[in-house]
């Protein structure tokens, strides 16, 4: 299911983060869980990985992050400031964990505009004793491809925030 490369990745922050005793909890909604499906991967990763919550739909933003129904509203489910609420939201629900990521955007085929194009992922990254960011890269390819780029981009990100812990 995942490619070595994924795999290698998420290893060594599972690795990293048991060293420096940070664990991750995760809120998805373009990937569908293969974020957490990915950290999990590897047995004994529950000392790592505290939850990972798939939310898809925008009520489900609301419902078990606490996204701000207005939030959505104004900037729309694929946005800067609703991928900080979700990442915030996260942390929030899973008061065991050091580091929440949120990824939310149009995996495609189709649901892209010309503001909002196929391929464009947000990205937020919330913690304890850290400032909550967000940034946004598009992805060329099928949805497959977006979606594991967007693996690889979310891992990079966790990797560098625990190299700054």
């Amino acid at each position: 299911m995942f490619d070595n490369d994924l795999l290698t990745a998420a290893a060594k922050l599972l690795d990293d983060c048991r060293t420096q005793g940070i664990r991750i909890t995760t809120a998805e909604s373009c990937t569908g869980g293969l974020l957490g499906g990915l950290l999990t991967e590897a047995s004994g990763s529950s000392d790592v990985v505290d939850c990972g919550l798939i939310v898809y739909s925008n009520a489900a933003k609301e419902r078990l992050l606490g996204v701000p129904p207005e939030v959505i509203e104004s900037f729309g489910a694929v946005s800067y400031e609703t991928a900080v609420a979700m990442a915030e939201g996260a942390l929030d629900k899973s008061p065991n964990a050091q580091r929440a990521i949120s990824i939310t955007g149009i995996a495609g085929p189709g649901g892209g505009s010309t503001e909002k194009p196929v391929g464009l992922v947000h990205f937020a990254l919330a913690g304890s004793q850290l400032q909550t960011w967000a940034m946004h890269q598009v992805f060329p390819g099928n949805r497959h491809a977006v979606r594991h780029a967007s693996l690889r981009h979310a891992l990079s990100l966790l990797q560098e925030s625990i190299a700054q812990a």
